[in-house]
């Protein structure tokens, strides 16, 4: 804790979430200036953000500001996850066995593999001609 803010950093594939809780209303600000639903404009997307606070019963308590680049927008929205429930755990460590029974705490490794030299992509190689 620093201050009154309880911090939680989020990784997936290239996206970095870094989000910042604090007692309030439950209101969602993303980089400054975005509520969630302008930001994550899929319902899936908000659902995901929000499924921490679900899962703990702390629905519409935390004031959740969030810095998020890198990316795209799913994998955004699964780093903003993964940062609410780590921040929601230096809040209160008893969140900490709920929360890993849904599978919250793990951070995804699944990276994008590098493009190996002598192909097109990663895997993808030039055509092949017998003649």
């Amino acid at each position: 804790m620093i201050g009154n803010y309880y911090w939680g950093t989020g990784r997936r594939k290239e996206s970095v979430a870094r989000v910042r809780i604090t007692e309030g209303d439950g209101k969602i600000i993303i980089n400054g200036d975005k509520e969630l639903h302008d930001y994550f404009s899929l319902e899936r997307w908000q659902t995901q953000i929000l499924s921490p606070f679900r899962i703990t019963g702390t629905e519409g308590r935390f004031d959740c500001y969030v810095n998020v680049n890198g990316g795209g927008v799913n994998g955004q929205a699964e780093a903003v996850r993964l940062g609410v429930s780590r921040a929601l755990v230096e809040y209160n460590p008893e969140f900490r066995p709920v929360l890993k029974e849904y599978g919250l705490l793990t951070r995804d490794p699944r990276m994008k593999e590098r493009k190996k030299y002598g192909l097109k992509r990663a895997r993808k190689a030039p055509q092949f001609s017998k003649r």
